[in-house]
Order: structure tokens, then C-alpha cells, then sequence
């Protein structure tokens, strides 16, 4: 079912709902996902500061997913950021570029 997100708040309780529906306990998710207890309620609560790797990380395991509407018009410059990311991914065993890009 799609759920529309408008806020950090809205984001945290579709958490919450799926982890308890799941019957999963708060540390026990936070554990699994390596997060601190502490930073899943945050999350929960729909505080915005949470860092969104976080969010990403602990929507996965209660099997939630984001999706975004991208307007058409932007789908050319984002096609090729994601060229661009992958040639950088590949130009180093760690995926970080190894020099810095010339100005």
C-alpha cells in the first residue's frame, strides 16, 4: 500500500507500524541494523536530524521502501549523475576516486 511522506514524523510512525506489526522489538532492530537504540527512536519520533544512511538502513529491515516521483524533466541530469557515480565507483578498488577531479 502506498503511504504518502510529508514530514520526519509521518516517515518514523510507518516505521513504528511495520516493526510492530513485525513484532519486532525497538533493540532488537537497532541491533540488527548496528544502530544505537537511542537513534531508532529518534527515527521513530520523527526527529529530523537523523542521518538519512540511518533511516535507509532500518526502513529496509522492517521491509518498508522510498520511492520518489522524479519529474520527467529532471530524468536526463539524473541518468547522468548516475553514469558519472559509476565511472567514479570504478576508478578506485574502494570506490572513491583516487585524485581530485581537474577544475
Amino acid at each position: 500500500m502506498k503511504y504518502v511522506i510529508h514530514t520526519a514524523e509521518d516517515l518514523g510512525r510507518a516505521l513504528r507500524a511495520a516493526r510492530k506489526s513485525a513484532k519486532v522489538r525497538l533493540d532488537d532492530l537497532s541491533q540488527t541494523v548496528g544502530l544505537s537504540k537511542q537513534t531508532t527512536t529518534n527515527v521513530e519520533q520523527g526527529k529530523p536530524t537523523v542521518q538519512i544512511g540511518s533511516v535507509l538502513r532500518l526502513l529496509e529491515e522492517v521491509g518498508l521502501s522510498v520511492s520518489l516521483e522524479v519529474p520527467e524533466s529532471a530524468m536526463p541530469a539524473l541518468e547522468s549523475l548516475k553514469q558519472a557515480a559509476r565511472k567514479t565507483s570504478e576508478s578506485s578498488p574502494s570506490g572513491r576516486r583516487t585524485s581530485k577531479p581537474s577544475a
